[in-house]
C-alpha cells in the first residue's frame, strides 16, 4: 500500500508542477496565490506531502483551475 501511495503522490506532484510551469509561475508565487508556504508546494511537487482536501482546493485555486480538472489525468500518470 505504501508503494501505491507514493506513486499517487508523485503523480499528483507531477500534475501540480506541470500546471504551475505552464502558467510560468514559481513555487513561491503559487504559494502566495494558494495561501500555502513555498516549502509545502515543493513537498507536494516532490510527492513527499499528502495534501488535505482543503489544501488541494487552495492549490487548484492558485493554479486557476478546479480540483476535478487538476486531478483529471491522475490515474494516467502512475
Amino acid at each position: 500500500m505504501e508503494k501505491a501511495k507514493g506513486k499517487i503522490l508523485c503523480a499528483l506532484g507531477y500534475l501540480v508542477r506541470q500546471r504551475r510551469t505552464k502558467l510560468g509561475i514559481s513555487q513561491e508565487e503559487l504559494g502566495l496565490r494558494a495561501n500555502l508556504d513555498r516549502t509545502y508546494i515543493s513537498g507536494v511537487e516532490r510527492g513527499v506531502r499528502n495534501p488535505s482536501l482543503t489544501a488541494l482546493v487552495s492549490l487548484a485555486s492558485g493554479l486557476n483551475t478546479t480540483v476535478s480538472d487538476l486531478l483529471n489525468n491522475l490515474e494516467n500518470e502512475f
